[in-house]
């Protein structure tokens, strides 16, 4: 498990001591239902719940042994208990318990995605208000386009996250299942009771059939949510990337004091968390990759998915909730330069306001074709000649034939495209 991209919280869950104890609980409340159903002695009961323990290190040395987790787990928690070991575990197969305890791991797990996501959420919210009239130019395919405003970008940023909110719910909800049903899931030696029992407690829900396994069609669902949440934080974090290069610098990742860009060149401000968040989302869905292979088992089951989980599942909410909580101090601290945009939206000269000529053409009955033929002609001068677009508009004998020099100043009025940004942010309630 990745340690340097772990924060605590996220870590305890997938420690292996962690994992043990959620199975031993598993085992605890199978004793608990059994012994109200009278399938072991109701005595016997106490006695496990009071003794039942084990320790890594004993645990460690019994499997060396067995080479079997679970019941190298068995043997240790037998060594405290006593006579009465002998009802734990009665009817269940090792799955049973470890797929249950994960179901559990997983909720709780995505229960901390959802409150990164929500905390995200909240920054996304602030910062498009606070930029909701903060004009910059939209590119496209890297070329300037159109004016937006920087509150659009963050907004545009909050309805992905909003999605991806739902996305993780739903993922949460189908994984959050247990099974207690045997060896091939027919509950042959073994009441659907224990199995109800136990899933309520640890609060999750039993699956409505399994086979030895958990189906894990459920896994790579998680797994690729968790993929979608990383892929959108990349693009999020190479737009930033992109608006921070030297020729662009309109806003920036926040650079503490103290902080170096390189050892070789004492200027550089270098986007880093940005680019350590694309670069782990490359892992993240590489690991998603692996879970769709996981979902092909032979026939009731086999291990092939058991070792790939053991690090894709602690790797990925690791890594997600690293990059969220990162992600998000980056946005709350983003150093924002208006003065820049305008500088940029100046850069091509009133290019950007080519289609209000072109429209304003085709209003006055100009066919469409011959209109944008004129407005690109000047537009080309601009780009290869360096000539003025506004003043060539102006002088052009085809476009004044049907506009007056008021009606082509109007159609130079940033305002023109920015007239719709409130109905727009009162979507988000902003």
């Amino acid at each position: 498990m990745i340690t340097r991209y772990t924060y605590p919280e996220m870590g305890r869950i997938w420690t292996e001591e962690n994992e043990f104890q959620t199975i031993l609980k598993v085992e605890i409340h199978a004793a608990e239902i059994m012994g109200e159903l009278g399938q072991i002695p109701a005595e016997a009961v106490p006695v496990i719940r009071d003794k039942a323990k084990f320790s890594m290190k004993r645990l460690r040395e019994i499997e060396e042994e067995t080479h079997h987790d679970i019941l190298a787990f068995l043997q240790a928690v037998a060594e405290n208990v006593g006579d009465e070991a002998k009802y734990i575990h009665k009817g269940l197969t090792s799955t049973d318990v470890k797929d249950t305890a994960l179901g559990s791991m997983m909720k709780e797990a995505s229960d901390i995605i959802l409150a990164d996501l929500e905390a995200f959420r909240q920054v996304l919210r602030r910062r498009a208000a606070e930029h909701k009239n903060t004009v910059m130019i939209g590119r496209t395919h890297g070329i300037h386009a159109e004016p937006i405003t920087l509150g659009l970008k963050f907004a545009l940023w909050l309805d992905e996250t909003e999605r991806n909110i739902e996305r993780m719910k739903r993922a949460k909800e189908t994984v959050s299942v247990g099974k207690v049903s045997g060896a091939v899931g027919t509950y042959a030696n073994i009441d659907p009771a224990v199995e109800a029992y136990i899933c309520e407690k640890m609060g999750i829900k039993p699956a409505k059939l399994a086979t030895q396994v958990i189906q894990r069609d459920r896994h790579a669902e998680l797994m690729t949510t968790l993929a979608v949440i990383a892929s959108s934080l990349d693009k999020f974090a190479t737009e930033v990337r992109n608006l921070q290069r030297t020729d662009i610098r309109e806003v920036e990742e926040y650079f503490h004091p103290g902080q170096k860009g390189s050892s070789a060149m004492p200027h550089k401000r270098n986007p880093i968390t940005c680019e350590r968040v694309a670069g782990l989302a490359r892992v993240v869905r590489g690991n998603a990759v692996a879970a769709l292979e996981n979902v092909s088992l032979w026939h009731e089951r086999d291990i092939t998915h058991s070792s790939v989980e053991r690090v894709i599942l602690p790797d990925s909410f690791a890594l997600v909730d690293y990059m969220l909580k990162k992600f998000t101090n980056i946005v709350d601290k983003l150093l924002v330069y208006p003065e820049t945009m305008q500088a940029n939206i100046e850069k091509t000269g009133g290019l950007i306001f080519s289609q209000r000529i072109l429209l304003a053409l085709v209003s006055k009955g100009v066919v469409r074709e011959d209109a944008y033929r004129w407005v690109q002609r000047n537009a080309m001068a601009k780009w290869m000649e360096g000539a003025d677009f506004k003043t060539n508009i102006t002088k052009d004998e085809d476009v004044k034939k049907y506009l007056s020099p008021e009606e082509i100043d109007a159609c130079f009025e940033y305002s023109y495209y920015l007239r719709h940004i409130d109905t727009i942010m009162a979507r988000f309630g902003l």
